[in-house]
């Protein structure tokens, strides 16, 4: 048990220490009204708006099966309270 805490202080040492930097080519000295500038900066919103539509597909489909599961229920309890009523 004590190698695998040494190996986790180390993990930790090593992913937490200082290092340089480095920018990428396109980034480094980049002039901010480039056009490869611009191009990126679509190309990062273009990909987040990707990923925010399909998390919101996603939660929309849940909020769909919750709610139609509860007019499910609220729709089987009735037939269960009229077929009860019956005399």
């Amino acid at each position: 048990m004590r190698k695998f805490g040494k190996i986790i202080a180390a993990a930790a040492l090593a992913a937490f220490s200082p290092s340089p930097v480095f920018a990428c080519a396109a980034c480094y000295g980049a002039n901010t009204n480039d056009p490869l500038a611009h191009g990126m900066n679509w190309g990062i919103f273009t990909l987040l708006g990707v990923v925010v539509l399909m998390l919101s597909s996603i939660a929309t489909f849940f909020v769909f099966l919750i709610r139609r599961e509860a007019a499910e229920q609220a729709k089987r309890l009735a037939e269960e309270n009229l077929s009860g009523a019956k005399v």
